[in-house]
């Protein structure tokens, strides 16, 4: 991480189009802004677009605006991403949700700082330095197809690689420390204190929703607190119980060999003559297999439902049922 710091200050005070890569939850956008403020854009405005949450039509015109009676629903004209971030910065979240098509116009932008509105004619200019993420190795897409070889270049003149967070332990106890003070101001609590038990859980935490899960548990686990330590009982089952995640998760494991991990960790733990050990071990698989899908997708129901290959309202019903609701 130190690494990361020393690139993101040396890189700030460039042009240069800079391309963030991580798994969801490390601190992309976190790091994007840093960039920005440190540049001498910073005065200038910092513009957020997830590619990820938008159709590709709707996309478009959210990065390059249109003119009114563009398509339906187009009654007035409207302003793009690109042109309200002029002489500043725009990251473009999750770049590798793009379609080849919008693909083609964001390496446009990139080379010649110039396009058109949806439904336009007329060639706008800008000045706007692009900064953008993906939590999939582009290189593999572009060797799918998926990706543009040309933009891929373009956009990786400064490559940052940001770490997961289980190969940062040692940044476990400085984070807590941060968020407890932060989550306590927010909320008018004062929990200043962690039992060393919750400690040595956290760090062993195997974090595939990265910073962004430890982020989530110490939030809740301060609104939930009734003295002024963090101690292990406010933590989720994730984290102290037997179905917690050990190492062996690398990056672009996919959700089934997740599962298959925890179904071998509870067959382990668990007695043959236990009845029920299906339905424990099922619901344990289910729950934690949710809790995570739904910090990858930031919380979205609707997202997650596609990413778990369910309707909407079952997941719904099973967030009650699991208590995950936030």
């Amino acid at each position: 991480m130190q690494d990361v710091y020393r690139l993101t200050r040396r890189v700030a005070r460039s042009n240069a189009s800079v391309l963030l890569l991580g798994e969801t939850g490390t601190g992309k956008e976190m790091i994007a802004t840093a960039i920005h403020r440190l540049s001498d854009r910073g005065s200038g405005p910092f513009v957020k677009v997830n590619c990820g949450a938008l159709s590709e039509s709707l996309l478009e015109s959210e990065l390059f605006g249109h003119v009114r009676g563009s398509f339906t629903g187009a009654i007035n004209n409207r302003t793009g991403r690109f042109e309200a971030a002029h002489t500043g910065t725009i990251f473009l979240d999750e770049i590798n949700s793009t379609t080849l098509h919008l693909q083609i116009k964001l390496l446009r932008v990139l080379q010649e700082r110039e396009f058109e509105r949806v439904g336009d004619t007329e060639t706008v200019h800008v000045d706007t330095r692009v900064i953008a993420a993906s939590n999939r190795d582009l290189l593999n897409e572009v060797e799918e197809e998926r990706f543009r070889e040309d933009l891929y270049w373009r956009l990786n003149v400064v490559p940052i690689d940001i770490p997961p967070l289980r190969d940062r332990r040692e940044d476990v106890p400085e984070l807590v420390a941060y968020f407890l003070n932060f989550y306590s101001d927010v909320n008018e609590r004062f929990v200043a204190h962690i039992q060393p038990a919750a400690m040595e859980a956290l760090q062993e935490h195997h974090w595939p929703g990265n910073v962004r899960e430890l982020q989530n548990y110490v939030e809740r686990a301060v609104v939930m607190a009734e003295t002024d330590e963090l101690t292990l009982d406010l933590l989720p089952h994730s984290v102290t119980g037997s179905e917690r995640l050990t190492g062996s998760r690398v990056r672009g494991a996919d959700h089934e060999t997740l599962t298959y991990e925890v179904v071998q960790q509870g067959l382990a733990a668990a007695g043959p003559a236990e009845d029920s050990l299906h339905t424990k071990i099922v619901s344990r698989v289910e729950r934690e297999l949710i809790a995570q899908v739904m910090l990858e997708c930031g919380n979205v129901q609707t997202k997650a439902a596609a990413k778990l290959g369910i309707n909407r309202n079952t997941l719904h019903k099973k967030l009650k049922e699991y208590d995950l609701e936030s």
